[in-house]
């Protein structure tokens, strides 16, 4: 069957409105704040062989992953599968994210063939589980991340199953709202079909077929394309996520190895550490997906997104790892893998195509919750905070500061203080761009987002589960790294910190305490020397950077009225370039060291070479060429090092993209350092 190039985008056109408006329809109908005023869902139209067919302005985390979570439905319920029936699923261990996110798969038969299925995935603020919120920085095991609900027909031949429904909402806080959730995103669905047969009706279902295995087989080829672009090889880099199993901090390592092939790409994350009974681990379906997503963003972003622009690229993430999470080990650091994995593949790609990468975005999701019981209003209450993070400084510009990151689509990333004080009972303080956030470079990273709130109700809990509080965004090509994640409580001007910075569980928050969030900032991009000093002198302006780090990392020089002073800006630069530590790199056979769980880099110096470069003991370091992206490591001081070099393994010169004898930087980039110490720090 031919189909000529306007009848195809027409229909293809067709496929991606009819998205739009399930995305209208969850909005005007759902009764989360989460979803209808910070849009937190996706929506999607998948084949039934499980590939994902058209999507809109969605969330690539959502949708992307969601083929696995059809196929699952299929294998378990396809054979049964009849009009009127509708899965619900947020099963992580079958392709779900975790356990918030609750999807609707919803079946569409036209004259009894199963055609298409409109699916919504949307977070539900509560699912149940051990704190307000569902989401526990501290979860041991997924039974403490609330109600686990593999591929179930929570509707069959149109009727509900009650009994199934009703054992499910008896096991979350807010059950009203959860109904309210669920009710849109069937009427979502339920436009879909009529949408569908609309189609059919116009142009038959076997032209509309024919339409989406074109339009499929058209993104193949773009992508293949972009991929035969490649110099072939295997390009490789490392990142870290972090724990405190037993209070006591440690690195999890996520190497990744990616090949490029001719026309296909394997990314291969054999040995990345192992999974851990603690909040870290995700699921092999967000490994890909994060995957597919850094590869579509960088490579082909204005097409449209559908499953043929993910056929040439292969993932292979082990399972029982922190990418590939085994039952019954939490699985609610989805956006944190997500995130950690799109950063690998950045720094990979900086190897190849450094014009056409990003400095790190900003480690995490960032999911904060405040939950408790109202006594005012007689009811539970859940408020899911994201603070938006800063993007990494890029070729042409800087960073966006405080706005959505590849991966999260249109999702609202500063949430409306007039919904939340009107539907919570929390009273927004403040809501700013942290100043000195984001990675200092040539283009600056985006700037984090801080926000106070004033919590209204006694036996409120306030808990916490992100990444990047110890290990921030990295920046590339000589950027710097972004502001880390922090989170702390004032009351009454005593300002209380956490000895686990970015995972907590259910912490007492007194009636009239402020707890304050700031999300973690951008990488830089280049050399922060090379930016031009007038913007360094309108960003001082803007309160984006202050004089001080104008000074110290950008080597301008501004005069009493904020104007840099080109002589003296070019004199400082000139001396801020000689000071610049730098050893010769030695080769060496192992660079790393093991620790309960996994292991870690080291950098080994000379106690002299590390004096002399005012690190100590346990300091997080970079290790930089600025050629591509920077290794991280743990400071080691060794007597046997020589002084003046620095050892580093075959793999960390590749990923430098140097030879034995290179000159390279070593800098700090983070320290574990007192709760008290650094949030009085932030609190000036």
């Amino acid at each position: 069957m031919k189909i000529d190039p306007i009848t195809l985008e027409v229909l293809t056109q067709g496929l991606i409105s009819i998205v739009r408006e399930m995305r209208a329809t969850v909005c005007r109908t759902a009764s989360s704040v989460a979803i209808y005023d910070a849009k937190d869902f996706s929506c999607g139209l998948f084949a039934p062989d499980s590939q994902v067919v058209a999507q809109s302005e969605d969330i690539g985390s959502h949708v992307v992953p969601l083929p696995w979570s059809v196929r699952s439905a299929m294998e378990k319920l396809g054979h049964d599968l009849k009009p009127g029936d509708v899965i619900l699923s947020n099963d992580p261990y079958t392709g779900g994210t975790h356990l918030n996110d609750v999807t609707v798969i919803y079946p569409v038969f036209q004259d009894g063939r199963l055609i298409f299925f409109p699916a919504v995935r949307a977070h539900w603020a509560d699912v149940g589980g051990m704190v307000p919120g569902s989401m526990s920085g501290k979860a041991t095991e997924i039974y403490q991340e609330g109600v686990r609900i593999p591929p179930i027909k929570i509707l069959e031949g149109g009727r509900f199953n009650d009994a199934a429904l009703d054992l499910l909402l008896s096991n979350m806080r807010v059950p009203d709202e959860r109904l309210g959730d669920l009710q849109a995103s069937l009427a979502s669905c339920r436009v879909a079909e009529k949408r569908i047969h609309e189609l059919c009706a116009r142009y038959g279902v076997d032209l509309l077929l024919e339409a989406v295995r074109l339009d499929l087989d058209r993104s193949e080829a773009r992508m293949r394309a972009c991929i035969a672009g490649l110099p072939d090889g295997t390009y490789r880099f490392e990142d870290y996520l972090e724990t405190y199993m037993g209070g006591q901090f440690e690195p999890l390592l996520l190497p990744l190895a990616l090949t490029v092939a001719g026309d296909r790409m394997v990314a291969d994350f054999t040995g990345a550490s192992p999974q851990v009974p603690f909040p870290v681990n995700s699921t092999a379906a967000v490994t890909a997906a994060s995957v597919f997503i850094a590869v579509k963003s960088i490579f082909d972003p204005a097409a449209p997104l559908n499953q043929g622009s993910f056929r040439p690229i292969e993932v292979n993430a082990p399972p029982g790892s922190i990418v590939n999470v085994q039952r019954p080990a939490p699985a609610g650091s989805h956006g944190e893998i997500r995130k950690r994995v799109i950063a690998t593949m950045v720094g990979a790609l900086s190897q190849v195509v450094p014009d056409r990468v990003a400095g790190d975005l900003c480690r995490t999701s960032f999911h904060n919750l405040i939950g408790g019981y109202d006594g005012r209003t007689k009811r539970e209450w859940v408020h899911y905070e994201w603070s938006a993070g800063g993007n990494g400084g890029f070729r042409e510009s800087d960073g966006p500061s405080a706005m959505a990151t590849i991966d999260w689509g249109d999702l609202v990333t500063v949430q409306s203080s007039e919904v939340i004080e009107t539907r919570m009972p929390l009273v927004v303080e403040t809501s700013r761009l942290a100043t000195d956030s984001g990675g200092a470079g040539t283009t600056r990273g985006g700037l984090s987002m801080q926000r106070s709130m004033r919590v209204l109700a006694p036996d409120s809990r306030y808990s916490l589960l992100s990444d990047g509080a110890v290990v921030p965004a990295f920046g590339v090509l000589g950027g710097l790294s972004g502001v880390p994640v922090g989170s702390w409580i004032e009351n009454k001007g005593v300002i209380e910190g956490f000895d686990t910075p970015g995972k907590i569980a259910g912490h007492p928050v007194g009636d009239g305490s402020i707890v304050v969030v700031r999300s973690a900032g951008g990488g830089g991009y280049g050399d922060p020397l090379l930016r031009e000093p007038a913007k360094v002198a309108e960003d001082v302006r803007e309160g984006y950077v202050s004089r001080g780090a104008a000074r110290d990392l950008y080597g301008v020089a501004l005069d009493a009225k904020g104007v840099a002073d080109a002589v003296a800006t070019e004199a400082l630069r000139k001396r801020q370039r000689a000071a610049r530590f730098a050893l010769t790199a030695v080769t060496v056979e192992n660079a790393y060291e093991a620790g309960a769980v996994s292991r870690r880099r080291v950098c080994r110096l000379n106690p002299r070479d590390a004096a002399a470069a005012g690190l100590v003991e346990d300091d997080v370091v970079e290790v930089d060429a600025r050629q591509a992206a920077p290794l991280r490591a743990w400071l080691r001081t060794d007597a046997s090092v020589v002084a003046g070099t620095v050892p580093i393994d075959e793999l960390g010169l590749a990923i430098l993209k140097v030879a034995d004898g290179a000159r390279l930087e070593v800098r700090r980039v983070a320290t574990i350092v007192p709760p008290q110490a650094l949030f009085a720090a932030a609190a000036e």
